[in-house]
Protein backbone atom coordinates (compact mmCIF):
# COMPACT_ATOMS: atom_id res chain seq x y z
CA UNK A 1 0.00 0.00 0.00
CA UNK A 2 1.38 3.29 -1.14
CA UNK A 3 -1.27 5.75 -0.70
CA UNK A 4 -1.37 8.03 2.32
CA UNK A 5 -3.69 6.85 4.87
CA UNK A 6 -6.41 9.99 5.20
CA UNK A 7 -5.95 10.91 9.23
CA UNK A 8 -9.49 12.60 10.53
CA UNK A 9 -9.20 14.19 13.93
CA UNK A 10 -12.96 13.85 15.65
CA UNK A 11 -13.64 17.08 17.27
CA UNK A 12 -16.76 15.83 17.38
CA UNK A 13 -18.58 17.69 20.20
CA UNK A 14 -15.51 17.63 22.74
CA UNK A 15 -15.93 21.88 21.95
CA UNK A 16 -18.58 21.58 24.54
CA UNK A 17 -20.71 24.17 22.38
CA UNK A 18 -17.91 27.20 22.71
CA UNK A 19 -16.34 28.64 19.17
CA UNK A 20 -13.78 29.42 21.24
CA UNK A 21 -13.05 25.94 21.88
CA UNK A 22 -13.84 24.58 18.45
CA UNK A 23 -11.22 27.14 17.04
CA UNK A 24 -8.65 25.65 19.74
CA UNK A 25 -9.41 22.08 18.70
CA UNK A 26 -8.81 23.11 14.99
CA UNK A 27 -5.60 24.37 15.41
CA UNK A 28 -4.69 21.37 17.80
CA UNK A 29 -5.77 19.31 14.67
CA UNK A 30 -3.69 21.25 12.95
CA UNK A 31 -0.18 21.28 14.87
CA UNK A 32 -1.13 17.37 15.22
CA UNK A 33 -0.30 17.07 11.13
CA UNK A 34 -3.73 15.63 10.27
CA UNK A 35 -5.61 15.92 7.42
CA UNK A 36 -9.12 16.63 8.70
CA UNK A 37 -10.80 18.06 11.73
CA UNK A 38 -14.33 17.06 11.95
CA UNK A 39 -16.92 18.32 13.61
CA UNK A 40 -20.53 17.09 14.11
CA UNK A 41 -24.03 19.01 13.01
CA UNK A 42 -27.18 18.41 13.87
CA UNK A 43 -30.50 19.57 16.25
CA UNK A 44 -31.28 17.94 19.26
CA UNK A 45 -35.15 18.36 18.57
CA UNK A 46 -34.24 17.14 15.03
CA UNK A 47 -31.71 14.07 16.50
CA UNK A 48 -33.48 12.60 19.64
CA UNK A 49 -36.43 12.83 21.50
CA UNK A 50 -37.14 14.83 24.63
CA UNK A 51 -37.13 11.71 27.28
CA UNK A 52 -33.99 9.79 25.26
CA UNK A 53 -32.04 8.32 27.88
CA UNK A 54 -28.12 8.55 27.50
CA UNK A 55 -25.97 6.04 26.88
CA UNK A 56 -24.37 4.70 29.75
CA UNK A 57 -20.65 6.02 28.77
CA UNK A 58 -22.68 9.22 28.63
CA UNK A 59 -23.93 8.85 32.27
CA UNK A 60 -20.68 7.97 32.98
CA UNK A 61 -18.72 10.76 32.03
CA UNK A 62 -20.64 13.34 32.50
CA UNK A 63 -21.55 14.86 36.04
CA UNK A 64 -25.40 16.00 35.46
CA UNK A 65 -26.34 12.20 35.52
CA UNK A 66 -30.15 12.89 35.78
CA UNK A 67 -30.57 14.93 32.46
CA UNK A 68 -31.60 13.32 29.32
CA UNK A 69 -29.85 13.25 25.86
CA UNK A 70 -31.42 16.02 24.56
CA UNK A 71 -30.52 18.33 27.54
CA UNK A 72 -27.18 16.81 26.76
CA UNK A 73 -27.39 17.54 23.00
CA UNK A 74 -28.72 21.13 23.09
CA UNK A 75 -25.66 21.74 25.01
CA UNK A 76 -23.39 20.72 22.07
CA UNK A 77 -24.75 22.22 19.45
CA UNK A 78 -22.95 24.27 16.62
CA UNK A 79 -24.69 27.23 14.99
CA UNK A 80 -24.88 27.84 11.08
CA UNK A 81 -22.81 30.52 11.90
CA UNK A 82 -20.38 28.69 13.76
CA UNK A 83 -20.04 26.44 11.00
CA UNK A 84 -18.61 29.05 8.42
CA UNK A 85 -16.61 30.29 10.92
CA UNK A 86 -14.99 26.79 11.76
CA UNK A 87 -14.61 26.36 8.19
CA UNK A 88 -12.99 29.45 7.22
CA UNK A 89 -10.70 29.43 10.70
CA UNK A 90 -9.57 25.98 9.20
CA UNK A 91 -8.84 27.02 5.84
CA UNK A 92 -6.42 29.96 7.30
CA UNK A 93 -4.75 27.39 9.70
CA UNK A 94 -4.51 24.81 6.17
CA UNK A 95 -6.34 22.40 7.32
CA UNK A 96 -9.57 20.46 5.45
CA UNK A 97 -13.36 20.95 7.37
CA UNK A 98 -16.44 18.76 7.67
CA UNK A 99 -18.69 17.46 9.53
CA UNK A 100 -21.14 14.53 9.90
CA UNK A 101 -24.71 15.47 10.11
CA UNK A 102 -27.51 13.54 11.52
CA UNK A 103 -30.15 14.38 9.67
CA UNK A 104 -31.14 15.05 6.08
CA UNK A 105 -31.49 18.42 6.68
CA UNK A 106 -27.97 19.22 7.98
CA UNK A 107 -26.69 16.94 5.08
CA UNK A 108 -28.31 19.67 2.64
CA UNK A 109 -26.56 22.51 4.91
CA UNK A 110 -22.81 20.99 4.77
CA UNK A 111 -23.59 20.55 1.01
CA UNK A 112 -24.14 24.02 0.40
CA UNK A 113 -21.55 24.98 2.88
CA UNK A 114 -19.11 23.25 0.06
CA UNK A 115 -17.68 20.11 2.50
CA UNK A 116 -15.75 18.01 -0.11
CA UNK A 117 -16.60 14.82 1.86
CA UNK A 118 -19.36 12.89 3.44
CA UNK A 119 -19.46 11.02 7.03
CA UNK A 120 -22.56 8.45 7.54
CA UNK A 121 -22.26 8.22 11.83
CA UNK A 122 -22.47 4.49 12.49
CA UNK A 123 -26.12 5.04 13.87
CA UNK A 124 -27.44 6.27 11.03
CA UNK A 125 -26.24 2.36 8.95
CA UNK A 126 -29.75 1.61 9.29
CA UNK A 127 -31.83 5.28 8.31
CA UNK A 128 -32.75 4.40 4.56
CA UNK A 129 -33.74 8.24 3.73
CA UNK A 130 -30.81 9.69 5.23
CA UNK A 131 -28.95 7.11 3.04
CA UNK A 132 -30.58 7.95 0.33
CA UNK A 133 -30.30 11.13 0.31
CA UNK A 134 -25.93 11.48 0.94
CA UNK A 135 -26.00 9.26 -2.06
CA UNK A 136 -27.44 11.75 -3.94
CA UNK A 137 -25.23 14.42 -3.28
CA UNK A 138 -22.19 11.88 -5.30
CA UNK A 139 -19.69 13.32 -2.89
CA UNK A 140 -17.25 10.75 -1.29
CA UNK A 141 -18.46 9.20 1.82
CA UNK A 142 -17.26 7.32 4.50
CA UNK A 143 -19.34 4.85 6.15
CA UNK A 144 -18.62 4.14 9.86
CA UNK A 145 -20.15 0.93 10.73
CA UNK A 146 -19.61 0.66 14.88
CA UNK A 147 -22.84 -2.05 16.00
CA UNK A 148 -23.56 -3.45 12.62
CA UNK A 149 -23.56 -6.81 11.30
CA UNK A 150 -22.06 -7.78 7.72
CA UNK A 151 -25.50 -7.75 6.48
CA UNK A 152 -26.75 -4.26 7.70
CA UNK A 153 -22.96 -3.02 5.79
CA UNK A 154 -24.04 -5.21 2.81
CA UNK A 155 -27.58 -3.17 2.81
CA UNK A 156 -26.72 0.23 3.19
CA UNK A 157 -23.69 -0.50 0.44
CA UNK A 158 -26.49 -1.53 -1.89
CA UNK A 159 -28.61 1.87 -0.94
CA UNK A 160 -25.52 4.14 -1.66
CA UNK A 161 -24.87 1.89 -4.58
CA UNK A 162 -28.14 2.54 -6.42
CA UNK A 163 -28.85 5.79 -5.64
CA UNK A 164 -26.08 7.82 -6.69
CA UNK A 165 -22.57 6.62 -5.77
CA UNK A 166 -20.08 4.59 -6.78
CA UNK A 167 -17.96 2.36 -5.10
CA UNK A 168 -14.74 3.64 -5.54
CA UNK A 169 -16.22 6.39 -4.19
CA UNK A 170 -17.07 4.52 -0.67
CA UNK A 171 -14.52 4.11 2.44
CA UNK A 172 -15.72 1.93 5.31
CA UNK A 173 -14.73 2.25 8.92
CA UNK A 174 -14.50 -0.50 10.91
CA UNK A 175 -15.96 0.71 14.53
CA UNK A 176 -16.75 -0.48 18.00
CA UNK A 177 -19.56 2.36 19.06
CA UNK A 178 -18.40 2.16 23.09
CA UNK A 179 -16.35 4.63 24.71
CA UNK A 180 -13.80 3.63 25.18
CA UNK A 181 -13.64 0.04 23.39
CA UNK A 182 -11.99 -2.85 25.38
CA UNK A 183 -9.26 -4.17 23.26
CA UNK A 184 -11.15 -7.39 23.58
CA UNK A 185 -13.84 -5.87 21.48
CA UNK A 186 -11.74 -4.11 18.70
CA UNK A 187 -11.82 -7.06 16.61
CA UNK A 188 -9.42 -5.37 14.05
CA UNK A 189 -9.71 -8.34 11.45
CA UNK A 190 -13.30 -7.42 10.85
CA UNK A 191 -11.92 -4.64 8.67
CA UNK A 192 -10.37 -6.85 5.84
CA UNK A 193 -13.26 -9.11 6.23
CA UNK A 194 -15.17 -5.75 4.77
CA UNK A 195 -12.72 -5.72 2.24
CA UNK A 196 -12.96 -8.63 1.16
CA UNK A 197 -16.35 -8.85 1.41
CA UNK A 198 -17.15 -5.57 -0.56
CA UNK A 199 -14.41 -4.70 -2.46
CA UNK A 200 -14.15 -1.40 -0.90
CA UNK A 201 -11.75 0.84 0.79
CA UNK A 202 -11.38 0.39 4.04
CA UNK A 203 -10.44 2.32 7.54
CA UNK A 204 -11.03 2.34 11.72
CA UNK A 205 -12.48 4.39 13.49
CA UNK A 206 -11.21 3.97 17.42
CA UNK A 207 -12.63 4.41 20.19
CA UNK A 208 -10.20 2.83 22.63
CA UNK A 209 -7.77 4.63 24.77
CA UNK A 210 -4.65 5.40 23.42
CA UNK A 211 -2.74 4.89 20.19
CA UNK A 212 -1.79 1.36 19.16
CA UNK A 213 -4.48 0.18 17.69
CA UNK A 214 -5.14 2.59 15.00
CA UNK A 215 -1.48 2.13 14.45
CA UNK A 216 -1.96 -1.84 13.54
CA UNK A 217 -5.15 -0.75 11.41
CA UNK A 218 -2.40 1.37 9.06
CA UNK A 219 -0.50 -2.02 8.98
CA UNK A 220 -2.87 -3.66 8.25
CA UNK A 221 -4.42 -2.14 5.22
CA UNK A 222 -6.28 1.02 6.79
CA UNK A 223 -6.90 3.64 4.02
CA UNK A 224 -8.63 6.28 6.52
CA UNK A 225 -8.24 6.16 10.24
CA UNK A 226 -10.38 8.33 12.71
CA UNK A 227 -9.78 9.29 15.87
CA UNK A 228 -11.52 11.69 18.61
CA UNK A 229 -9.43 14.08 20.58
CA UNK A 230 -9.77 16.91 22.62
CA UNK A 231 -8.10 19.71 24.43
CA UNK A 232 -8.53 17.99 27.94
CA UNK A 233 -9.67 14.73 29.42
CA UNK A 234 -10.54 16.06 32.00
CA UNK A 235 -13.39 18.56 30.77
CA UNK A 236 -16.99 18.11 31.20
CA UNK A 237 -18.59 16.37 28.34
CA UNK A 238 -19.94 12.54 27.04
CA UNK A 239 -16.43 12.16 24.94
CA UNK A 240 -13.55 13.54 26.19
CA UNK A 241 -12.69 10.33 28.52
CA UNK A 242 -12.17 8.33 25.72
CA UNK A 243 -10.35 11.35 23.25
CA UNK A 244 -6.84 11.80 22.83
CA UNK A 245 -4.84 14.54 24.28
CA UNK A 246 -2.98 16.95 21.51
CA UNK A 247 0.31 15.08 22.08
CA UNK A 248 -0.96 11.71 21.54
CA UNK A 249 -2.89 12.86 18.81
CA UNK A 250 0.54 14.53 17.12
CA UNK A 251 2.69 11.14 18.53
CA UNK A 252 -0.32 9.19 16.33
CA UNK A 253 0.14 11.33 13.50
CA UNK A 254 3.51 10.90 13.65
CA UNK A 255 3.74 6.88 14.09
CA UNK A 256 1.48 6.32 11.38
CA UNK A 257 3.20 8.20 8.73
CA UNK A 258 6.39 6.16 9.99
CA UNK A 259 3.85 3.21 9.27
CA UNK A 260 3.10 4.16 5.69
CA UNK A 261 6.98 4.31 5.09
CA UNK A 262 7.07 0.73 6.78
CA UNK A 263 4.89 -1.33 4.75
CA UNK A 264 5.28 1.15 1.27
CA UNK A 265 7.69 -1.13 -0.26
CA UNK A 266 8.11 -3.58 -3.29
CA UNK A 267 7.46 -6.42 -1.08
CA UNK A 268 10.55 -8.64 -2.49
CA UNK A 269 12.77 -9.27 -0.32
CA UNK A 270 16.32 -7.84 -1.16
CA UNK A 271 18.90 -5.39 0.57
CA UNK A 272 17.82 -1.69 0.92
CA UNK A 273 20.07 0.77 -0.42
CA UNK A 274 20.74 1.70 3.69
CA UNK A 275 21.80 -1.82 4.83
CA UNK A 276 23.94 -2.79 1.81
CA UNK A 277 26.91 -0.45 3.76
CA UNK A 278 26.51 -3.36 6.75
CA UNK A 279 26.95 -6.44 5.02
CA UNK A 280 30.41 -6.32 4.82
CA UNK A 281 30.92 -5.76 8.39
CA UNK A 282 28.21 -7.93 9.44
CA UNK A 283 28.68 -11.27 7.78
CA UNK A 284 31.78 -13.47 7.82
CA UNK A 285 34.66 -14.37 5.74
CA UNK A 286 36.43 -17.93 5.92
CA UNK A 287 39.99 -16.73 8.30
CA UNK A 288 43.10 -19.31 9.21
CA UNK A 289 42.37 -20.09 13.17
CA UNK A 290 46.41 -21.21 13.22
CA UNK A 291 49.34 -20.36 11.27
CA UNK A 292 50.01 -22.87 7.84
CA UNK A 293 52.56 -23.43 5.81
CA UNK A 294 53.06 -23.46 2.00
CA UNK A 295 51.97 -26.44 1.08
CA UNK A 296 49.52 -27.47 3.87
CA UNK A 297 46.39 -29.13 2.61
CA UNK A 298 43.28 -27.36 4.08
CA UNK A 299 40.93 -28.89 6.80
CA UNK A 300 37.98 -27.84 8.67
CA UNK A 301 39.80 -27.97 11.45
CA UNK A 302 42.30 -24.80 10.08
CA UNK A 303 39.45 -22.41 9.71
CA UNK A 304 37.32 -19.80 11.71
CA UNK A 305 34.20 -17.78 10.29
CA UNK A 306 35.39 -14.23 11.30
CA UNK A 307 33.99 -10.48 10.23
CA UNK A 308 34.52 -8.50 7.82
CA UNK A 309 32.56 -10.44 4.93
CA UNK A 310 34.22 -9.31 2.32
CA UNK A 311 36.40 -12.13 1.77
CA UNK A 312 35.29 -16.22 0.79
CA UNK A 313 31.87 -16.96 2.23
CA UNK A 314 31.26 -19.47 5.04
CA UNK A 315 29.02 -20.93 2.52
CA UNK A 316 32.11 -21.67 0.21
CA UNK A 317 34.15 -23.89 2.74
CA UNK A 318 33.13 -26.56 0.43
CA UNK A 319 35.17 -25.11 -2.39
CA UNK A 320 38.53 -24.76 -0.39
CA UNK A 321 38.84 -27.93 1.51
CA UNK A 322 41.74 -30.05 0.17
CA UNK A 323 43.44 -27.27 -1.54
CA UNK A 324 47.03 -26.58 -0.94
CA UNK A 325 48.26 -23.09 0.47
CA UNK A 326 50.92 -21.71 -2.05
CA UNK A 327 52.50 -19.28 0.46
CA UNK A 328 53.12 -18.89 4.19
CA UNK A 329 50.01 -17.68 6.00
CA UNK A 330 49.80 -16.41 9.75
CA UNK A 331 47.00 -16.98 11.51
CA UNK A 332 43.89 -14.94 11.42
CA UNK A 333 44.46 -14.24 7.73
CA UNK A 334 41.34 -13.54 5.98
CA UNK A 335 41.66 -16.49 3.42
CA UNK A 336 41.62 -15.60 -0.33
CA UNK A 337 41.23 -17.45 -3.49
CA UNK A 338 44.99 -16.78 -4.37
CA UNK A 339 46.13 -18.18 -1.89
CA UNK A 340 45.10 -21.16 -3.10
CA UNK A 341 46.63 -23.81 -5.50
Amino acid sequence: MNARVMIIAEAGVNHNGSLETARSLIDAACDAGADFVKFQTFRAEKLVSKNARKAAYQQKNMADTGSTQFDMLRKLELSEDDHFKLRDYANQRRIKFFSTAFDEDGLDFLYALGIAIFKIPSGEITNLPYLKKIASKKKPTILSTGMATLGEIESALAVLLTNGLQRNQITVLHCNTEYPTPFSDVNLKAMNTIAQAFHVKVGYSDHTTGIEVPIAAVALGATCIEKHFTLSRDMEGPDHKASLEPEELKAMVTAIRNIEKAISGSGLKEPSPSEIKNKEVARKSIHLKKDLPQGHILREADLIMKRPGNGISPMNIPMVLGKKVSQDLPSDTMLAFNHLS
